[in-house]
C-alpha cells in the first residue's frame, strides 16, 4: 500500500476549513495538523478530523509532505516560506503573495528545497471552465464580471488582489500571447482599498480581456463571455452552465457547453495530491500565480495613481 501523505491546513476560517474537510476526507492524505491563530478554532477543527491542532505553522511537529495556506494574504509569504523550508509542498491560496518580490523568493525557494508550489486560482478548476478548454481556439475578446456582497473578510486587500485575480489569470490561461497593454480605474467605497475596479488587458495577438470587479454589488455575479470567429461562448461559473452560439451558413445555432458538475476546491486539491504524488507540474504552478499578481499589481497601482487617490 502507499503511503499516505502527511497534511496540514495553515488557516481554518472560512475556505480553510473547506480545505481541511476534503484533506480528511482523501484517501491518500492523513490531514495531521490544523493550525491557527485562533487556537480554539484550530482545536475545534482539529477534533473534527482527528488532526492535532497548533498556533503558528512554525510550531508543528512531526513531518509535514503537504499542506495547504489559507490565511489571509499579508501573511501568506511568512507563512509559506515557514514551511517551504522544512521541505513542505504547498498550495497557496490567491494571491500567492502580496508583492511580486515575495512570491519570486517563494518560488526561489521550492526550487532549490525541490518542492512544488500550486496557487488557489480554483476557477481553472470549475467544471464549466474546464468544458469551455475543450470549445476554445483563438479568442478575440473577453468580457468577464465578477461581482459580491460586501463582506469585511478580505479587506486586508482591494477588489483586484481578493477577486479580479481569478480573472486575470483564467485570461491569461486562455490567451496564449503576451501582454502588451494593462489600463485600470476602481475606486473605494467601503473599505480602505478599492471595492469596485475595471481593467482593459490588450495582448500582443490583437486579443482583449475587460474585466469587471465588485464588492458593493446587491447580487453575486460570476460570468465571462469569450468571443472568437464564428463562435460567442457564454459561462456562469456560479450555475456552472453555459451556452454556445456558433454561425453555421446563414443562421445561429444555439447550444449547452456539455459541463460535469463537481466540487471546484476539491477538483483542485485532488490535482494537487497527484502532482505531489507524481512530481507532475501543477495545472496553476506558483509561476501562474506570480505572472497573475504581477497584472493584478500594475491594474491596483494604475487606480491608486488616480488623481482621487494622489490627494
Amino acid at each position: 500500500m502507499t503511503k499516505k501523505l502527511r497534511a496540514a491546513v495553515i488557516g481554518v476560517g472560512h475556505l480553510g476549513k473547506e480545505h481541511a474537510r476534503i484533506y480528511a476526507g482523501c484517501e491518500e492524505v492523513d490531514l495531521v495538523a490544523v493550525v491557527d491563530t485562533n487556537e480554539d478554532l484550530a482545536g475545534m477543527i482539529a477534533g473534527l478530523y482527528g488532526a492535532k491542532p497548533f498556533g503558528a505553522a512554525g510550531d508543528i511537529d512531526g513531518d509535514i509532505d503537504i499542506a495547504s495556506v489559507a490565511v489571509p494574504t499579508d501573511r501568506h509569504f511568512e507563512v509559506s516560506r515557514v514551511l517551504l523550508e522544512r521541505g513542505v509542498n504547498l498550495l497557496i491560496e490567491k494571491p500567492i503573495t502580496g508583492a511580486v518580490e515575495e512570491a519570486n523568493e517563494l518560488l526561489d525557494l521550492a526550487r532549490s528545497n525541490g518542492v512544488i508550489i500550486q496557487v488557489g486560482h480554483i476557477e481553472r478548476f470549475n467544471p464549466a471552465f474546464l468544458a469551455l478548454r475543450e470549445i476554445l481556439t483563438e479568442p478575440r475578446f473577453i468580457e468577464v464580471h465578477r461581482l459580491a456582497r460586501y463582506t469585511p473578510r478580505g479587506t486586508e486587500v482591494g477588489v483586484v488582489l481578493d477577486l479580479m485575480i481569478h480573472d486575470i489569470d483564467v485570461v491569461l490561461s486562455l490567451v496564449h500571447s503576451p501582454v502588451k497593454e494593462v489600463k485600470g480605474v476602481g475606486v473605494d467605497i467601503l473599505s480602505a482599498h478599492e471595492d469596485i475596479a475595471n481593467a482593459r488587458v490588450e495582448f500582443e495577438n490583437g486579443c482583449i480581456a475587460n474585466l469587471t470587479a465588485s464588492k458593493v454589488s446587491e447580487k453575486k455575479l460570476r460570468k465571462i463571455r469569450i468571443f472568437q470567429r464564428d463562435t460567442y461562448i457564454s459561462l456562469d461559473y456560479g450555475k456552472q452552465q453555459g451556452l454556445i452560439y456558433r454561425k453555421v451558413g446563414g443562421a445561429i445555432r444555439r447550444s449547452k457547453v456539455p459541463v460535469e458538475p463537481g466540487e471546484p476546491l476539491k477538483l483542485e486539491i485532488d490535482s494537487f495530491v497527484g502532482c505531489v504524488r507524481t512530481e507532475a507540474r501543477p495545472v496553476v504552478p506558483g509561476e501562474h500565480g506570480r505572472n497573475a499578481l504581477s497584472i493584478a499589481m500594475e491594474i491596483t497601482a494604475q487606480i491608486r495613481n488616480q488623481p482621487e487617490y494622489r490627494t
